[in-house]
C-alpha cells in the first residue's frame, strides 16, 4: 500500500487521485492528536485497510512522540484490541 502521508491525515489514493481511505487525526496541542476519523471507500472493505491506516498513524506517533486520543469509534476498538500500543493514548486525568 502506498499511504500518502500528509499533515494530520494519511491517505490512501487510487491512481486518478480518488480518496480511497483516510484516517485523521488534527493536533489537540503540541504533543497530542485527536484520532477523530477513519472511512474506507466500500470497494476496498473487509480488506484490512483501515487496520493497515492504524499502524501507520502509530508509526507516525511514535516517530514523532505524539500521544493521540482516539475520539473515532474505529480507532478507539483498535486501540482497545491493540494493547500494545496503550503507551500512546493520553488518558484525561
Amino acid at each position: 500500500m502506498d499511504f500518502k502521508h500528509n499533515e494530520n491525515q494519511i491517505a490512501l489514493y487510487s491512481k486518478e487521485g480518488t480518496l480511497l481511505a483516510e484516517i485523521t487525526f488534527p493536533n489537540l496541542d503540541d504533543n497530542t492528536v485527536d484520532v477523530n476519523y477513519t472511512f474506507v471507500d466500500s470497494s476496498l472493505r473487509e480488506q484490512g485497510i483501515a487496520g493497515k491506516l492504524m499502524q501507520e498513524l502509530v508509526k507516525d506517533l511514535q516517530a514523532r512522540g505524539l500521544k493521540a486520543v482516539p475520539t473515532c469509534s474505529y480507532a478507539q476498538g483498535w486501540f482497545e484490541k491493540h494493547s500494545e500500543y496503550a503507551h500512546l493514548i493520553k488518558y484525561n486525568k
